[in-house]
């Protein structure tokens, strides 16, 4: 007969690893080849010595002169706080009592169930990946007033969106969410008019500069992504960019059509000034044509490479070159990998309660729920390692 207990043991010992693997190496191409680990993290935060210049002991001197003055690396604290990623799936009563003397329906619902949470989870790894850690989905937009609709405006688009997202609207004057539209359904994204359709109609005129749009609770509490690595107005980690200029990434704006010298010419400037060696290019899916566009032009082989995880990759000189719907449009990314870190306290757990229960009654409800948890945030050792190009035409 299936139970709750049977339930408990076959998400902690069934699930569980399989969950893990999916959400660590099947997620996002960038996430697999990005490292993770147990290092460097104290209590709540994450403490990491990272060096940067050079050692000073170095010189030439005469047969009998003075040896070179010692002088050892140079490094600097990066501290930052251990970021809460949640992922929780419900199951109501009536569905177990249905399944209880057939284990096959039963383990039908547990996959349906999980096979959700992974596709949720994966869709918001990758998104915050490439975010700021500030959780907003949407940067310009426009509402009327009493309409159940935004429309997003200039360069930005809805790809941060899909149905079924609960989302709130988080009002930066008044540090708090807008009158309980803080759990809020996407119904429907017209990607075609860049519209996004939610459950209900908030009453006022919301205005894109005050009120914005997060995944529920998550506003200034995400991972630190690739937006604010870039950010290089900034303090990241602790450490102030204008002073400390070697913490700044490499940007180049407006650079139209995108040809390999460009490519090169960041590639170059990056092993030149901080040696760093790109091993990961990612971009958006319109700079990835553009670049298929450009090697066709020139009567070039278009070669294919196999990643970790399953993902295929373009190559530009044995440097895979992929697109993430996540990435803004007409920009690319040159990364050296294994600068990234991703510090946990623990991998992928089931939240626990009383006895060690990890599915618990939803207060008042008739149906239970379980969680999965994972406390961790993206560490880069050298964001003057990295580069970013923007403003490319795309294809």
């Amino acid at each position: 007969m299936v139970t709750l207990t049977t339930a408990e043991n076959a998400l902690k010992t069934v699930y569980l690893g399989v969950v893990s693997d999916q959400l660590n190496i099947n997620s996002n191409p960038l996430l697999a080849k990005i490292k993770q680990s147990t290092a460097d993290v104290w209590g709540k935060e994450i403490r990491k010595l990272a060096p940067f210049g050079i050692n000073g002991g170095i010189g030439a001197g005469t047969e009998d002169g003075n040896l070179p003055y010692a002088n050892g690396n140079n490094y600097v604290q990066f501290i930052s706080t251990l970021k809460n990623l949640y992922g929780t799936i419900e199951i109501s009563d009536k569905a177990i009592r249905a399944s209880e003397n057939n284990a096959g329906a039963f383990v039908n619902l547990l996959n349906a169930e999980m096979e959700g949470l992974i596709k949720a989870s994966n869709f918001n790894l990758s998104r915050m990946l490439y975010g700021d850690g500030s959780g907003l989905l949407i940067k310009k937009y426009v509402h009327s007033t009493n309409t159940n609709y935004i429309t997003a405006t200039e360069n930005d688009n809805v790809r941060n969106f899909m149905e079924g997202m609960i989302v709130g609207i988080f009002n930066v004057n008044d540090e708090d969410y807008k009158n309980g539209f803080n759990k809020i359904k996407v119904t429907k994204v017209d990607r075609e008019n860049n519209i996004v359709y939610f459950d209900k109609a908030y009453g006022g005129t919301l205005d894109c500069n005050e009120d914005f749009f997060v995944i529920q609770g998550s506003y200034q509490l995400e991972i630190t992504g690739l937006g604010k690595i870039f950010d290089n107005s900034s303090t990241l980690y602790g450490v102030n960019r204008v002073d400390n200029p070697w913490m700044k990434a490499y940007v180049k704006d407006s650079l139209g059509e995108l040809t390999e010298t460009k490519i090169q010419t960041a590639i170059d400037n990056l092993e030149e000034v901080t040696g760093s060696v790109v091993d990961f290019i990612t971009c958006s899916s319109g700079v990835k044509r553009a670049f298929q566009e450009h090697l066709s032009t020139y009567k070039r082989n278009i070669d294919v490479m196999e990643l970790n995880g399953g993902y295929k990759a373009l190559s530009y000189n044995g440097i895979p070159l992929i697109s993430d719907r996540f990435i803004e449009s007409g920009t690319m990314y040159l990364l050296n990998s294994k600068e990234f870190t991703l510090h946990q306290l623990c991998d992928w757990q089931w939240l626990e309660g009383d006895e060690g229960r990890i599915i618990r009654q939803t207060a008042g409800k008739p149906t239970y729920t379980a969680t999965l948890v994972k406390y961790a945030d993206l560490i880069c050792d050298k964001p003057n390692g990295q580069a970013k190009l923007s403003g490319i035409t795309v294809a």
